[in-house]
């Protein structure tokens, strides 16, 4: 979790100071990832580069591309919220169509979460950018769909480079397209790098270990702290202001998902 909190700040952090932009940090951030996880795997006496699956290379890319260029337009706590609120939805959505039922307070905790993004996001004077929330909130889904997915990987490291691998030409592409607009410093560079091969390449292959021993909706769950963190990164490394309504939209959020959480662990137990 520390490692998905950390790709927000070195992001807001490079696009801030327009280090770098959007799309270009996007492909290096793929690249540096690829090559951390093949050296992985190189290490081993053997390894085959099996075929990708395409529902989550495809959400990885959606996820990193859109998780980057809304990034132009939010603040670190802001973006990370959005992010795992929609994450959280779109795993107990996944649950829900998958056949699980939820009890009147797991019904109360999704209406509570809800109300926490109606906060953060209710027109108002320090509202979040319409068009950064919107990226950020199809970020969030496809990060769910590629957490979802991870949850069948035999070999996890394998299958996160392997992600990278087909997920880094899109991502080239997307560069080529904004190259009207690229922006390259060395100190940007670097900032993706950092969230390639080690936020992301490897904080994401420890993901994919953990995914297939959780729940849907207890990998859900332990992605709540996730805004947190990033918010108080935020503070401290971006000097970035601690809002009334981020406070009350985390309070909200995080409190919604546990009713639906503790709920499910209680069931459990009786």
């Amino acid at each position: 979790m520390i490692a998905f909190a950390a790709n927000s700040v070195l992001c807001r952090l490079a696009l801030e100071g327009q280090h770098i932009d959007a799309a270009s940090f996007t492909s290096i951030r793929l690249a540096a990832g690829t090559v951390a996880l093949l050296g992985i795997l190189l290490r081993r006496s053997s390894f085959v580069i099996h075929r990708p699956n395409w529902m989550t290379t495809g959400s990885l890319f959606a996820y990193m591309a859109c998780f980057s260029f809304s990034y132009q337009y939010l603040d670190t706590g802001t973006g990370a919220l959005i992010l795992f609120g929609a994450v959280q939805l779109t795993m107990i959505g996944a649950a829900l169509l998958a056949g699980e039922r939820l009890s009147l307070m797991s019904s109360s905790g999704l209406f509570v979460a809800a109300g926490g993004l109606v906060v953060l996001l209710f027109p108002g004077i320090t509202v979040p950018n319409p068009v950064g929330a919107i990226l950020m909130g199809i970020a969030g889904i496809a990060w769910g769909v590629y957490s979802l997915g991870g949850r069948d990987a035999a070999d996890p490291t394998a299958a996160t480079a392997v992600n990278f691998l087909y997920a880094l030409p899109l991502a080239l592409i997307l560069s080529i397209l904004s190259f009207g607009a690229a922006s390259l410093e060395s100190y940007g560079i670097a900032l993706a790098i950092a969230s390639g091969a080690i936020t992301s390449g490897l904080g994401y292959a420890i993901w994919y270990q953990a995914l297939p021993l959780l729940s849907a909706t207890r990998a859900a769950s332990v992605q709540l702290f996730v805004p947190a963190i990033a918010a108080i990164g935020g503070v401290l490394v971006l000097s970035e202001p601690v809002t009334l309504r981020l406070v009350l939209a985390t309070i909200l959020l995080i409190g919604g998902i546990s009713l639906v959480l503790w709920n499910r662990s209680a069931k459990r137990t009786q």
